[in-house]
């Protein structure tokens, strides 16, 4: 079995030893290179070309934001999964247009961060749900969402077919392409062609931000 290769990137060495120690109680799942930086992420990312790079949110000198955006534009089969703590919701949202395909919190319970890795490895886009809740608690607290927001949000996936909805609500849950397929009775194919146009429809630059909007309007599986 083909092990799911990880590039890990936390200035904070505690940190890091403890993510790389849950990691590592998946056989399926090698941190193959880790490092104290977001230039130094993206440069082990050119040299081992992951399926993923876990990056801190804030690092000194190259933060993981910075990291994230140049690791999907110069290694795109790398998945980018970023760790946040409370009070960062605001680094969440930039990073959304940055291309980061999964957000944990660090304190969240340790097979997250499996689940997470293993997720984003597979194409998914992964959004824990105590970020989800916080992201879409911050765009209350800011104007942008409550009520207001929640409506404006259901007005835009209001434009998606029936179809198009179940698969945003499942996309927003987690789920790759190939569980979509599965809890659909679809062809995977068939699938990419539907996350595609409610991307398109949705007007979003990546999963991630799909499954924020999703969370947003109340849209569950």
């Amino acid at each position: 079995m083909t092990s799911i290769r990880v590039v890990l990137a936390d200035d904070d060495l505690l940190v890091r030893a403890g993510i790389r120690a849950v990691l590592s109680t998946d056989p399926g799942i090698e941190v193959v290179a880790e490092g104290g930086d977001g230039r130094e992420a993206i440069d082990l990312v050119q040299r081992h070309r992951p399926a993923v790079a876990v990056l801190d949110i804030r690092m000194p000198g190259t933060d993981g934001l910075t990291a994230a955006a140049e690791i999907r534009r110069t290694a795109p089969g790398t998945g980018v999964l970023v760790l946040t703590t409370f009070g960062e919701d605001e680094y969440i949202l930039r990073a959304l247009s940055g291309g980061a395909s999964g957000f944990l919190v660090k304190s969240g319970p340790p097979e997250e961060i499996i689940a997470a890795t293993r997720a984003v490895a597979d194409g998914a886009a992964y959004l824990s749900p105590r970020v989800a809740a916080r992201v879409v608690a911050h765009l209350a607290a800011t104007g942008a969402g409550g009520a207001a927001g929640r409506a404006a949000a259901q007005a835009r996936i209001a434009t998606l077919t029936d179809r198009e909805r179940q698969v945003l609500a499942l996309l927003g849950s987690g789920m790759s392409n190939r569980q979509i397929a599965g809890r659909l009775s679809l062809v995977e194919g068939t699938v990419k062609a539907h996350v595609s146009a409610v991307l398109s429809g949705l007007g979003v630059p990546n999963r991630a931000a799909a499954a924020v909007l999703a969370h947003e309007a109340g849209l569950h599986p």
